[in-house]
């Protein structure tokens, strides 16, 4: 029998069904929602392959083929196509499939549109995806049309990315088959594909792409997708990108699959809802958890459901890898999406189509609008890949990843802004494309002590504090989590002259490239654990001394004056020029930046801060944005703060004992009755926990006390998310939060 039934099917049925298929039955198995179906198994391709005496001519013409030779590997896959499309089809095997499509509409009450969809033997496996190898055909309807691509799915057996892809991963063309799955269209509304986890290092962090109408787009690259980042551990979405979708392909009212031109306002629109994310993470992970290994998954809604329409294992995992940074100060040319990690250094070739594959040599860096399966070979010889369109699951983005390419993706105009024979440095992980070549440093001395000291491994992130750049270095190899706090005042009183002074001398750009130095020398040591820099939170009586610091007001009590938050937006050029360094570093693509408010007494202030953040050009979406809770104000309005839009708080616990206490912590008088352990302190430190908790907004500390045993195990009692403390003591913390975790842990199971 050379139909198998979807139903009838599962993940052990490769050899019949092919990977696509035996995945499909393995998920309508298990109740995944996946649109009925039915599969021409491999055994019916060998028999028409067999009884047209195609067989052993095809094998033969193959024997031999350099793969590498594109005009010889295009005529010889152009002639076998040829041969197998114009073949007659045996007539119990046409006679089987036109039974079967007839089947398939009477158990759906109409002539159903199908998408005919090729599913080799080597495909989809978990060691190699053979990804987009072989065609696929949309909106197919009626017994004739269904026959022809059937036989057209056959045909793409032998495309020249599927013969050279078999070359490449060692497969034998004699040993590998096809089947075509014939399956109901889900006429899709909104579609696209998901990452159960990270698809190069395997963390839990489900990525789902998405765009309207039909996948097509996504998978060709035609359209850059929206991308949605969801934190299975945390059970939260981090991180949402609404991309502008010019198009989108779907099928119109003769039953044609057409591409139709978006207005800009439906481009610019949000394509999932967070109810919709939530249910394909939940579908996610039901998958995920039957394989036993991470999977990248087609999808579909139409009429509000969802469908699964694909499932493959991930084949490009390879863990946490060494890090390489770009050294030096570079000019940044282009950027886009990191989607394959690795710096690549080579000449410009920008090629418009598979014809020009030849343009590229071994170490260039192609560029073009999107890469198609048949350029897989120039792929394979560049050093580094850039396209103007696409995401993280584009053709480019997933086979890059698979050959070890940087690449990246989604730059819009790369094909426009650079030109052949320029030499650039691409850095695939952080998605930014530099003049010039450039030393690269490797950072694998630093990594290996840190993974040879940290043993302990913490659900409570902890994390180290820095007040000058010089010390990161040792910072980072306390092993600590990334930078809760980041005091940049200590590097800004450092300098030749008071900041408003630059600013008043019309030394603006000289200020703002001092800041972005200092900055990027922590943000890059620690990249990509998070730093988060705290805007500027010197009191009056320390710019005193600074030239240009003699106009400074005389304050009573400059801890109580004059500072933080308050200051930078009564002068906020200033706050513009910290914003636009930190904007710099995001531009150059650091991904683990954090802007943290300092003395934050009302909701207003955070609400101005915002405003000048995105005049500035910086999209919050694109760091971490949160304050400081340091005075009882903040601690007692924290639902307010959070209502109007933060990711993270982080307690001060110096400035919060002293104002809520009322004791100045610099008088010795009084020095005794100074403690952040008071119960008033702790009910405040409370309070915020709670509330962020039910809001999904992260809790730290970065106070003195965050240095504290005693006081951390509070901390961790309450459920704070992270501790900040100073380098000398981030070891002893760790080692205090593992002994209260197991407490926790111990307690829970004792039923204490």
């Amino acid at each position: 029998m050379g139909i198998l039934w979807l139903n009838e099917i599962g993940k052990d049925d490769i050899p019949l069904a092919g990977g696509k298929g035996a995945n499909l039955g393995e998920l309508l198995r298990n109740e995944i929602p996946v649109p009925n179906g039915f599969v021409v198994d491999s055994r019916t391709f060998l028999e028409f392959m067999e009884a047209t005496g195609l067989w052993y001519q095809v094998n033969d013409m193959l024997r031999g083929i350099d793969v590498e030779n594109t005009d010889e590997l295009n005529s010889v896959s152009e002639k076998i196509r040829k041969l197998i499309e114009s073949a007659e089809i045996p007539e119990n095997i046409e006679r089987d499939i036109r039974n079967a499509y007839r089947k398939l509409c009477e158990e759906e009450g109409e002539e159903v549109f199908v998408a005919v969809r090729s599913s080799a033997t080597a495909e989809d496996l978990p060691e190699a995806s053979f990804a987009g190898q072989q065609e696929t055909y949309l909106n197919v309807k009626g017994e004739d049309e269904v026959v022809d691509k059937v036989r057209k799915c056959w045909s793409s057996l032998y495309t020249p990315r599927a013969i050279y892809y078999r070359v490449q991963q060692g497969f034998k063309h004699e040993d590998v088959s096809i089947a075509v799955v014939v399956q109901k269209m889900v006429n899709s509304e909104k579609s696209g594909v998901m990452f159960t986890s990270h698809p190069v290092t395997g963390e839990k962090l489900c990525i789902i792409e998405a765009a309207f109408g039909l996948g097509e787009a996504i998978v060709s690259g035609a359209v850059s997708p929206d991308t949605y980042v969801y934190d299975r551990v945390k059970r939260k979405l981090v991180e949402v990108n609404v991309a502008e979708k010019k198009i989108m392909i779907t099928k119109n009212e003769k039953g044609e699959t057409v591409t139709l031109e978006l207005p800009p306002e439906k481009a610019r629109e949000r394509v999932l809802s967070d109810e919709e994310i939530e249910e394909l993470v939940k579908f996610a992970e039901l998958i995920e958890n039957h394989y036993g290994h991470p999977q990248d998954v087609e999808w579909g809604i139409e009429k509000g459901k969802v469908y699964i329409l694909q499932s493959r294992a991930i084949t490009t995992i390879k863990g946490k890898k060494e890090a390489e940074t770009v050294k030096g100060d570079l000019k940044v040319i282009l950027k886009g999406l990191g989607a394959s990690p690795g710096i690549g250094v080579g000449k410009v070739k920008i090629i418009s189509s598979e014809k020009e594959i030849n343009k590229v040599e071994e170490g260039d860096v192609l560029v073009t609008t999107m890469t198609t399966p048949d350029m897989v070979p120039a792929m394979k010889r560049a050093s580094a890949i850039i396209t103007d369109e696409g995401g993280m699951t584009c053709h480019a983005a997933i086979v890059s990843r698979e050959l070890g390419v940087p690449a990246v993706v989604g730059t819009k105009e790369a094909t426009k802004v650079l030109k052949d024979g320029m030499v650039v440095t691409v850095d695939g992980e952080k998605g930014v494309v530099y003049e010039g070549a450039v030393e690269i440093e490797r950072k694998e001395d630093k990594k290996t002590e840190v993974v040879a000291k940290a043993k302990i491994i913490t659900a409570t992130e902890v994390k180290v504090n820095i007040s000058i750049p010089d010390g990161a270095k040792r910072a980072y190899e306390t092993g600590a989590d990334g930078v809760g706090l980041f005091r940049i005042e200590h590097m800004v009183l450092g300098l030749p002259k008071h900041p408003m002074k630059y600013i008043r001398d019309g030394e603006i750009e000289e200020y703002i490239q001092k800041l972005y130095e200092g900055m990027k020398a922590v943000v890059d040591t620690f990249y990509p654990k998070p730093v988060w820099i705290r805007t500027l939170d010197a009191p009056t009586d320390e710019f005193r001394a600074m030239e240009g610091g003699e106009n400074e007001p005389i304050e009573a009590n400059p801890m109580l004056g004059f500072r933080g938050i308050r200051r930078d937006l009564v002068e906020d050029i200033h706050f513009r020029a910290e914003i636009r360094a930190i904007k710099r570093l995001v531009d150059e693509g650091y991904t683990n930046v954090g802007i943290m408010l300092p003395l934050v007494t009302r909701v207003e202030e955070v609400r101005r801060a915002k405003q000048i953040i995105e005049e500035e050009g910086l999209p919050l979406s694109k760091i971490e944005f949160g304050v400081m809770v340091e005075t009882p104000a903040a601690a007692l309005i924290i639902e307010d703060l959070v209502r109007e839009g933060i990711d993270f708080v982080s307690f001060g616990t110096n400035d919060l004992t002293q104002y809520t206490l009322a004791v100045d912590r610099n008088n010795e008088n009084v020095a005794y009755l100074y403690d952040e352990t008071h119960p008033a302190v702790m009910k405040l430190i409370e309070h915020v926990i709670r509330v962020c908790k039910e809001h999904g907004v992260k809790t730290s500390i970065c106070g003195q006390a965050g240095s504290y045993p005693h006081v951390v195990e509070k901390l961790v009692m309450l459920g704070i998310d992270s501790v900040s403390a100073n380098p000398d003591a981030v070891e002893r913390v760790r080692e205090t939060v593992a002994r209260v975790e197991k407490k926790i842990m111990l307690d829970k199971l004792r039923g204490l």
